[in-house]
């Protein structure tokens, strides 16, 4: 199946609502669609000790949060070196992909549109390419409708998932979530429940449940998600670019998010 415009997508959902289900399942039946997700970028730059990546780390070690601009200069420079910008060359040594030595001379070769100076923030004179192949799924920026403004400014996105399931059923669904902590693997007891109650299937060990999938701090989190995606959603609904879809789990939403983005970009 070939996209005749290029799908620039993000997917909105409250904690436990199935968003990196439904990102999977996207990414695996449109493998035109690729997967940019900010937390990786940030992860492999640090990683490799990049100089952004040092500039993150201490960030990160001191408790702070990674400015938006340096986000928002690790994507410019990802969709960049895709070719997916105008005024980038996929041949740009970026910051997701160079080594500490390579970064510091990347950053002294300015390119047209791209700024130098990762402090800096992104550049705001990219226009973004409509070829089909330029085609991607971001997760994890943008969360709020400050930074979706500053990320329009360098490339539009044009399909604003909201995913919504109601409250009662996704606090259902992690109160019944327990883990096997050593290997991370995640059972349900209501879908996907392990063979002999509360022991894992591959070893025996005991499960347990996460001190933030109770009641008390699940409620917290999803108000602190109402508060700033209502007016990241917004934000989008004015732009024409959102749409709400509502299933009770994984399984309903799927075949309605496949039918809308094929309505949409086939």
């Amino acid at each position: 199946m070939r996209l005749r415009r290029a799908a620039r997508v993000i997917l909105v959902g409250a904690p436990g609502v199935g968003k990196g289900t439904q990102s999977e399942r996207l990414l695996s039946r449109f493998p035109q669609l690729s997967a940019i997700s900010s937390g990786d970028l940030l992860r492999h730059n640090v990683k490799n000790r990049t100089p952004l990546g040092i500039k993150v780390e201490k960030t990160m070690r001191t408790g702070g949060l990674v400015p938006d601009d340096m986000i928002l200069r690790l994507i410019t420079n990802e969709l960049s070196r895709r070719g997916w910008l105008g005024g980038g060359r996929p041949s740009f040594m970026t910051l997701a992909s160079a080594t500490s030595s390579d970064t510091v001379s990347a950053l002294d070769s300015p390119i047209p549109g791209l700024d130098t100076d990762p402090n800096l923030g992104a550049s705001l004179s990219h226009q973004a390419s409509e070829d089909p192949s330029a085609s991607f799924l971001l997760d994890g920026f943008p969360r709020t409708a400050v930074q979706a403004e500053r990320l329009d400014e360098i490339v539009p996105i044009n399909w604003v998932v909201s995913l919504q399931t109601p409250f009662d059923v996704i606090m259902e669904r992690i109160s019944s979530r327990w883990v096997h902590e050593p290997s991370g693997r995640v059972y349900n007891t209501t879908f996907n429940a392990p063979k002999v109650p509360g022991r894992d299937d591959i070893t025996g060990e005991r499960l347990v449940q996460r001190a933030d999938d109770s009641e008390e701090v699940y409620r917290a989190r999803f108000q602190k998600f109402q508060e700033t995606s209502e007016p990241l959603l917004d934000h989008y609904a004015k732009k024409g670019v959102l749409w709400e879809v509502h299933g009770l789990g994984s399984d309903e939403i799927s075949p309605k998010l496949f039918r809308e983005f094929e309505r949409q970009f086939l």
